[in-house]
């Protein structure tokens, strides 16, 4: 699997390696623990007898009471044939056996051992398998959690980014759109994935329906089920289609990205427009509304996705109108964008107007003239993050969340969608404290609550591991590692758009230090700042050939060349 002759993409390769130690638990089994939950297999030596067997069941975590399990990963309801098996049986011949896997990836931590094999002298070590990405992105702060929460991020990565991004390696393995949609920001900034991610496009495109929907999982691994193509038309995951190839653009100014999927981006956008067609006849809002026609209040959406405090199969029950409304807003104003960039001036011009009365359609519904009313933190962000209101009217809506997250313990309650935008929303409206206490939460739900959970990659939900010990759902999901793209980009400032670099740090006390390197397409970008007494001191280091923006929060704002400038 180390060579792929004729692929666009870059090889899989064996990266990493773990030894595993060896342990027993509470209720008398054998467990090794590689240390590092990977999505990878495993390599093992041990001195056996003839016909002597040995059985590996691989998972992610150790249950409650402190012993091996694999119920985080078992769907039961889909899989009524048996358990999700990561399995290796070996019957040994008389003397040294080694055995190494081939052609299987596992998502596993820990791996139990049945067998009457003696193990003193046995050896196993996990391997690590993934693209062969280049590392492009390093952070580290003062506090030891956040960057450990970075190493799950870029872990969590690894482990999903075997030929295309999927969501998990155990469970399901499935290169869901939204997941790519709110990562790639965060994603570019770890590993130049761009060879990955622009192959599993021509997977969207493939499987793209001939009214213009995305699959929601590209390419599909299993048989559609006879739900699939209603799911299809969720908003932020076909969504996806247009926002991945319109930010590797922003980031690599490459406008072949957006030449070979405009036409897919055509094909969805599109499809939502006819959606916006549709009347709802049930919804009373629409018979007042003045851009009922371009408000999309029909079809399924999965809606923000799991908030905390809310059912997610029951918002999908109901029109998530605001939801679906924002996104054919936001979609047509970058769709406009990349018809210009493309020279496609017509068709710029009629998303451009589309959009702009998508936009007027989101103010109608979703607020009370420009004034939102919600306790969920998402409404906030959303509109704000998209620019879907006035700049009175979001610097009070900045306002009204900063208040709601206090008002919470500086607890987080957006959804899937929105979560991502949260700390940079605050920050960039003047609330950084608020959105560092959002960073450096450790209880649930917040991000480092996992990490004191001894966490090594990000979970699926905030209580992956619930304050009980007591585990569920995947324990290795990309999607909620996407707040550390505001590490680079927000807080050590690290901004990168065709082929222009702005440097625009967002400084707290509530860190001593923070530093972030980037090689990106110009080279290699270093934003550094640390804070001593009542000073902050910058450090910003420009690569060969370029020059730099630099905006510091005192006002300043200066360009600076090649080189290492301090302030």
């Amino acid at each position: 699997i180390t060579h792929f002759k004729g692929s666009n993409s870059v090889p899989v390769v064996e990266q990493e390696r773990f030894a595993g130690k060896i342990m027993i638990t509470p209720n008398g089994e054998t467990v090794i623990d590689y240390g590092q939950n990977l999505a990878g297999y495993v390599e093992f030596t041990v001195d056996a007898k003839e016909g002597q067997t040995l059985i590996m069941t691989h998972g992610e975590s150790l249950d409650e009471n402190g012993n091996f399990t694999i119920e985080n990963f078992q769907d039961r309801k889909r899989h009524k044939e048996g358990e999700i098996k990561q399995r290796v049986e070996l019957i040994c011949r008389n003397g040294r056996n080694h055995y190494k896997s081939k052609f299987t990836i596992w998502g596993f931590r820990y791996a139990k051992i049945e067998t009457d094999i003696d193990l003193a002298t046995a050896t196993f070590t996990s391997i690590a398998v993934y693209s062969n990405m280049e590392q492009t992105g390093s952070f580290q702060c003062s506090n030891e959690d956040v960057n450990q929460l970075v190493c799950n991020s870029i872990w969590s990565m690894k482990s999903n980014f075997c030929d295309m991004p999927t969501d998990c390696p155990t469970r399901e393995r499935a290169a869901w759109t939204g997941d790519m949609g709110i990562f790639i920001e965060t994603g570019l900034f770890f590993a130049d994935c761009y060879p990955v991610v622009r192959k599993w496009l021509s997977e969207c495109r493939l499987n793209q329906y001939d009214d213009g929907k995305l699959a929601i999982i590209a390419p599909p691994n299993n048989p559609m089920s006879q739900y699939a193509g209603m799911l299809a038309s969720s908003v932020g995951w076909g969504d996806a289609s247009i926002i991945v190839p319109y930010t590797l653009y922003k980031r690599f100014n490459d406008v072949r990205i957006l030449e070979e999927n405009y036409e897919m981006m055509q094909g969805w956008y599109g499809f939502l427009e006819n959606r916006a067609k549709q009347i709802n006849e049930q919804n009373t809002i629409e018979k007042e509304n003045p851009y009922a026609m371009y408000t999309i209040d029909s079809g399924v959406d999965f809606g923000e996705w799991c908030e905390p405090g809310v059912s997610a199969m029951a918002a999908m029950s109901k029109p998530q109108y605001k939801v679906a409304t924002a996104y054919f807003a936001r979609s047509g104003r970058m769709l406009a964008e990349i018809a210009e960039v493309l020279g496609r001036s017509e068709d710029a011009a009629h998303y451009r107007d589309t959009a702009e009365n998508a936009a007027k359609a989101f103010h109608f519904v979703a607020t009370d003239n420009g004034k939102i009313h919600s306790d969920r933190q998402a409404e906030y962000v959303r509109a704000i993050a998209f620019d879907l209101l006035s700049e009175e009217e979001i610097k009070a809506a900045a306002a009204e969340l900063n208040g709601k997250i206090i008002e919470n313990d500086y607890h987080l309650n957006t959804g899937f969608l929105s979560t991502p935008s949260l700390c940079s929303v605050l920050a960039e409206y003047g609330y950084q404290e608020t959105a560092y206490r959002l960073l450096l939460q450790d209880t649930m739900p917040g991000w480092l609550y996992e990490v004191k959970k001894g966490a090594t990659s990000i979970w699926e939900t905030w209580d992956g591991i619930n304050e009980k010990g007591e585990v569920s759902a995947s324990l290795n999901h990309y999607s909620y590692g996407a707040v550390c793209g505001w590490l680079f980009a927000g807080v050590c400032g690290i901004q990168v758009e065709n082929d222009r670099i702005k440097i625009a740090p967002q400084p707290h006390q509530l860190l001593g230090y923070a530093k972030a390197v980037y090689q990106s397409s110009m080279g290699e970008i270093v934003s550094a700042w640390k804070y001593e007494q009542d000073q902050f001191f910058y450090e910003i280091t420009v690569p060969a050939n370029a020059k730099a923006e630099v905006c510091l929060p005192d006002g300043r704002h200066e360009f600076v060349t090649t080189g290492v400038h301090h302030f």
